[in-house]
């Protein structure tokens, strides 16, 4: 997951809005949206070499996702485990709060630079993992954005993508549903002079600098968008795509939660 734009909004009748766009290579083998088949209480999509996801939900109220921090400089663990195993572990774990904790005091460093959302519908915790540490906070309500730096970074694709969610974020959940499609598919770019300078240099910048990126080899393998209501029901909806942006699936599905409010 490369751009992810949440409103995040606890003890309202939709604790979260979320829209997010997953970049990949095109031939890293995937599954779609759908219900795990070995754990059915986990909906989502499925990095099938190395078994996890790039964003999911439990029955149990849980969502997590997870981005790669884009930083050369930061010397990635030999033979570390795949981070989409951070989304299963925070959906299935006991405690949350615990297993972030710990996640942040020791086991972050086994990984290769990372961003962590988590939330169990009344906590949103965002933990970043990079070459400079390792910083676990809570998420404040409101409007936030994050990429492959650290949440809420202007990178010019999140400020974009964020004023887009916020004109859309109240609306009913079949509504918000279209202008989330509209949103993941901008395929914008900004001019250079606005292009961060992350070491990759220009080329790939230009290329990554999109919400939406279209290429031979590497772009957006899924958009995502994620509605959660807090009388007990989660909707999603996902549509996936091959090189050039070629689109190949769209499918909607919904899971049943523990209530939020009392």
């Amino acid at each position: 997951m490369c751009l992810i734009v949440l409103d995040w909004q606890p003890g309202s009748l939709r604790p979260l809005r979320l829209a997010a766009n997953r970049d990949e290579f095109y031939d890293r083998p995937t599954a779609p949206l759908a219900r795990w088949q070995e754990a059915p209480d986990v909906l989502g999509g499925r990095d099938l070499r190395a078994g996890g996801t790039w964003l999911a939900v439990h029955r149990k109220g849980r969502m997590a996702a997870v981005t790669n921090v884009r930083d050369p400089q930061h010397k990635a663990p030999a033979d570390g485990p795949s981070r989409g195993e951070l989304v299963r572990n925070a959906l299935e774990c006991d405690s949350l709060t615990t297993w972030l904790e710990d996640l942040a005091r020791r086991g972050a460093s086994s990984y290769a630079g990372f961003n962590l959302l988590a939330s169990d519908g009344h906590t949103l915790w965002h933990l970043h993992h990079g070459r400079t540490g390792t910083r676990l906070q809570q998420v404040a309500p409101g409007l936030h954005g994050l990429s492959n730096a650290t949440l809420d970074t202007p990178w010019p694709k999140l400020l974009r993508s964020r004023r887009a969610l916020e004109d859309i974020a109240a609306l009913p959940t079949s509504a918000f549903a279209k202008q989330a499609w509209s949103l993941l598919a901008d395929e914008w770019r900004p001019d250079d002079t606005a292009l961060p300078n992350t070491g990759v240099g220009l080329e790939l910048e230009r290329l990554l600098s999109a919400p939406f990126i279209t290429s031979r080899d590497y772009g957006t393998r899924a958009s995502t968008w994620l509605s959660w209501h807090a009388e007990g029901q989660l909707d999603m909806g996902e549509r996936s795509f091959g090189p050039h942006g070629q689109p190949l699936d769209e499918r909607e599905q919904s899971l049943a939660l523990s209530p939020l409010l009392t």
